[in-house]
């Protein structure tokens, strides 16, 4: 049984009383809504606006846009970048992965372990870093530095991608 026939199996096993309209939503609509954005590491918040009009990111499913009244969703991201789209312009940051929350109320949470705006980033210094993941990702260390090693080839290689 797929995921849907559970869910929708479960809200109509719901007590009458908590029983409410299903929302049923197709693609999410451009409107005029702006989205509230938070985007959060551990330590701190790297950015945070009421007058987003679109975020672009990197998740396990494709790549995605979302506007304000996006369809409730949450996402799990991959390296790469999440682009913030303002009236005044667009600002982007480098994720190493995290979780994308859309809530109904155009309000969308953007948590990851570590991200850095990328105009911080060196193409020349991720090259470096590049070659020095490589050389022990092809066998010149333990079986930890080595898994380790590819872990930060795929992060690399994506930051890489997008400096060009």
């Amino acid at each position: 049984m797929n995921s849907l026939r559970i869910a929708r199996a479960a809200i109509r096993a719901r007590p009458a009383v908590l029983r409410g309209p299903i929302q049923r939503r197709g693609y999410a609509e451009a409107v005029s809504d702006k989205i509230k954005l938070s985007l959060s590491l551990p330590h701190q918040a790297i950015f945070k606006s009421q007058d987003v009009i679109q975020v672009n990111l990197s998740a396990e499913s494709g790549e995605m846009g979302i506007l304000a009244n996006h369809v409730p969703s949450i996402e799990q991201l991959k390296p790469g970048i999440v682009e913030v789209i303002e009236e005044s312009g667009s600002k982007q940051f480098f994720l190493s992965g995290g979780f994308a929350v859309v809530q109904p109320n155009s309000a969308l949470s953007i948590n990851a372990v570590e991200g850095f705006p990328l105009e911080d980033f060196s193409a020349d210094a991720v090259r470096a870093q590049i070659a020095e993941a490589q050389k022990v990702a092809n066998g010149s260390g333990s079986e930890q530095e080595i898994a380790e090693a590819k872990i930060e080839l795929e992060v690399l290689e994506s930051l890489q991608h997008h400096l060009k």
